[in-house]
């Protein structure tokens, strides 16, 4: 049944798959382990950016297209339903409304954008849509009275999906690590009382329900974009990835092909675009149509790695983790060094950029592939040596 789930693309790694299970259990139960709205906003965030990084992946690993107009229909779909909600009242059919304005403008624009592909190739496609990508943010940044402007949109989402809305009068408990770790390895508290303490309650408003609902949508998307890059289409969009010229002369219209993935992978942008303004509960072009992010989306996608949708979610989590918790972590570090010193200096919780930097320096050197791809190239090697060693044996 887990074959079948996975469209027969395993993990192929132990190690892999253990990680991957683990980053399951925590976004599945993430509200019931991590209390807090920073650790609930991060949660949310993993699950929306896994659709757009693998969305992006679809392109860039398994077809080799570089496109920095992603960012472009993360934002339209942003602001399609903040705007949406903004002109009609707070209602589930304003947000379908939004939804369904955004992807169709979506399509048009990847349309066209796809079908550049007849032109230009490479770098000068990636040109194209950077100049389009930018142009579109000026346009959002000038037409205040509709966007915002810089200022951007307070999404006002419905009320079944806000913190003020419950749909049951029942508390669950639930029951955080961090505070258990925290309270035992300070030593304030023993392994029973900090038990205790790391116990807290989960109310079930329309935050959790928006989660599981973000959640939701994350996991089918995935499942999804599995089963199509292990269809014929996917096999094709790979054959077109290592060698164009013999996927044409083989009879297969490359063009088209290019042009569905760019149209595919930018309506699921869109998708985690709606999304993101819902969860988020505020739009603007910082957070949604900054070139900024679109590196970032590329980093995930690097450091997760290229050309397999389980480094995708490994990335996503990987670099979402270091931007929330690096100054936490740093700040540790730096504490119990002397005041003034050179180590305390690098140490500052301020420089948590360059330490950030450093970072990803770290994870490309030795993991050129990619996290995933790297412990899939290790798994893979250690099954050939022990076939060679068993072959010898025998």
């Amino acid at each position: 049944m887990l074959k079948n789930l996975l469209s027969a693309d395993l993990p192929r790694s132990r190690m892999l798959a253990v990680l991957l299970s683990v980053i399951l259990f925590c976004l599945a139960l993430g509200p019931f382990l991590f209390d807090g709205t920073r650790a609930f906003t991060m949660l949310g965030m993993i699950c929306i950016f896994i659709i757009v990084v693998a969305s992006y992946d679809l392109m860039l690993g398994y077809t080799q297209i570089v496109s920095f107009a992603h960012t472009m229909f993360f934002g339209i779909g942003a602001y399609g339903v903040a705007m949406a909600l903004t002109a009609y009242d707070s209602t589930i059919g304003a947000v379908f409304i939004g939804l369904a304005a955004a992807l169709l403008l979506t399509l048009v624009l990847s349309l066209l954008l796809g079908l550049l592909s007849l032109r230009v190739k490479a770098i000068f496609f990636a040109l194209v849509t950077l100049a389009v990508a930018f142009a579109f943010l000026s346009l959002v940044n000038q037409l205040y009275a509709v966007t915002g402007g810089e200022d951007g949109l307070r999404v006002s989402v419905p009320r079944e999906l806000g913190p003020a809305w419950r749909f049951s009068d029942a508390v669950l408990p639930g029951w955080s690590p961090g505070r258990f770790l925290s309270a035992w390895l300070s030593g304030s508290a023993g392994l029973a009382e900090a038990w205790r303490e790391a116990g807290f309650q989960v109310k079930l408003t329309g935050r959790i329900l928006m989660y599981y609902l973000v959640f939701g949508v994350s996991a089918v998307v995935f499942l999804g974009l599995l089963r199509v890059v292990n269809s014929p289409f996917g096999r094709v969009l790979q054959a077109i990835r290592e060698n164009e010229f013999r996927a044409q002369a083989l009879g297969y219209r490359t063009v088209l092909y290019r042009t569905a993935a760019v149209c595919f992978a930018s309506l699921l942008a869109c998708l985690a675009g709606a999304l993101f303004a819902l969860f988020n509960r505020y739009v603007n072009p910082e957070n949604t149509l900054n070139f900024e992010l679109m590196v970032f989306i590329l980093l995930m996608c690097v450091i997760g790695g290229m050309g397999t949708l389980y480094g995708s979610v490994v990335g996503v989590v990987a670099f979402l983790l270091a931007q929330n918790y690096l100054q936490d972590v740093l700040k540790a570090i730096s504490a119990p060094l002397p005041e003034g010193s050179l180590l305390a200096a690098l140490a500052a919780p301020e420089r948590w950029l360059l330490w950030f930097g450093v970072l990803f320096v770290l994870s490309v050197y030795f993991f050129p592939a990619g996290i995933a791809g790297q412990l899939r190239l290790r798994a893979q090697r250690r099954r050939a040596q022990a076939g060679e060693a068993a072959a010898a044996e025998s």
